[in-house]
């Protein structure tokens, strides 16, 4: 039984712990959503946009890290455009 519970606490602390990420292109202003960014050897970065579901990749970029909160309220506030 023990064995069973500590399954699921990994289960939910791990499901739990994704990175968020706001993308923003400085020379369009245009503001992303995603939950993982790679960044390229030629300094650009690449990342699926969650609210189109499309591969976007930028050389140019500002990025920052962001709570789930955060990331919830972009993608609906997103969405409402």
């Amino acid at each position: 039984m023990k064995r069973v519970l500590l399954c699921l606490v990994c289960v939910v602390f791990l499901c739990g712990c994704g990175s968020y990420y706001k993308v923003t292109d400085p020379a369009s202003k245009s503001i992303y959503y995603t939950e993982d960014v790679d960044k390229l050897k030629n300094g650009a970065i690449k990342f699926k946009d969650v609210k189109t579901g499309g591969q976007v990749t930028l050389q140019s970029s500002e990025i920052k890290e962001i709570d789930s909160k955060e990331f919830k309220e972009g993608i609906k506030a997103e969405e409402k455009k």
